[in-house]
């Protein structure tokens, strides 16, 4: 079988999807039809927006469907039409049975992180958060517990220490592309020899979760060692963002978004501040944590526009009974 005669379709909603999507086009395979999330409405004008996947599937005339449900069986038996050989899917939603099943040569997904680590919504986030060094790109082949299939393939990539969520985000969803037309070809040529997951555990290993990100999950706990919010601030930078609650003199209080810190500096021997004490020269911003400060370099205060530190404390006084909680 030809990669021209091999049908494929592309399940898929956020830019990391239109990466893969994009090069298995231009490199001439056939996808048939692409299923992504429904139009939905966004912004302070509440209009309806597309989802990254359909704008690129209209822009190049590919057959666009958009199911409430992805069990009603108008949309099982529109599927079954196109009559394709293999799914593939890339941040979507978990597919029913009847879905993932369906195609002869079966539906594998592309998930950002090295399984059996970080199975779940958020793998990028919270292998930056946890402080890692190394995390990677695998396809696998879908089974009915998420992210639980067997491995097709794998490749690794560093996790810098300055690196952001979105410098990862970027990395692999351009080394995901790479491996997932490697993947189609694998596939084709019938050389796939896939892994259980639970083969790449050792005995004492469990598979690491990656769950939801929601806005509590991004609150920041000063309580903590200055080395653990140092990875947690960016790991969700620039999105969803680290926040905590700036409190003035009054007690008024402002969310502010925090991008990026320094490193994390210890305290010298004879300061104790309480964690959430500010220090600042009026030029730089510094928090303490439970064991050191860590300087704010990129912040947002609620209602304004992103900003560097200098600029923000130009117009903020911060005085010494302010505190972030």
């Amino acid at each position: 079988m030809s990669k021209e005669d091999l049908k494929i379709v592309f399940f898929g909603t956020p830019d990391f999807a239109v990466e893969s999507l994009s090069r298995l086009v231009d490199a001439g395979y056939n996808v048939v039809a692409v299923v992504t999330m429904p139009d939905k409405p966004a912004g302070r004008g509440r209009q309806l927006q597309e989802s990254d996947v359909k704008r690129y599937a209209v822009e190049h005339h590919l057959p666009v469907l958009q199911p409430v449900s992805l069990k009603d069986e108008a949309f099982i038996e529109e599927l079954r039409s196109f009559d394709a050989q293999l799914f593939i899917v890339i941040a979507f939603r978990m597919l029913p049975e009847a879905v993932w099943m369906m195609p002869p040569l079966g539906t594998f997904n592309l998930h950002a992180s090295l399984l059996p680590r970080y199975r779940g919504a958020a793998p990028i986030n919270w292998a930056v958060m946890n402080g890692d060094t190394e995390t990677g790109v695998t396809t696998f082949f879908l089974k009915h517990e998420i992210d639980t299939g067997d491995v097709i393939q794998q490749r690794s990539c560093p996790i810098g220490r300055e690196d952001n969520v979105e410098v990862i985000h970027d990395r692999l969803m351009t080394m995901g592309a790479d491996m997932v037309l490697e993947t189609v070809d694998a596939i084709i040529a019938g050389t796939v020899k896939p892994i259980p997951q639970e083969q790449m555990l050792t005995a004492d290993q469990e598979p690491t979760p990656a769950p939801k990100i929601f806005k509590d999950t991004c609150r920041i706990d000063w309580s903590r060692p200055a080395e653990a919010l140092y990875n947690h601030i960016r790991g969700l930078s620039p999105y969803p963002a680290a926040w905590t609650t700036l409190i003035n003199e009054n007690g008024q209080e402002t969310s502010l978004k925090i991008f990026k810190t320094g490193e994390p500096e210890a305290f010298a021997t004879d300061e104790k501040p309480a964690p959430g004490t500010l220090l600042t020269d009026r030029k730089t911003l510094r928090i303490a944590c439970a064991d050191g400060w860590l300087q704010v370099l990129s912040l947002q205060q609620s209602g304004k526009k992103r900003m560097d530190t200098d600029a923000f404390l130009r117009g903020y006084t911060i005085t010494p009974d302010c505190r972030c909680n």
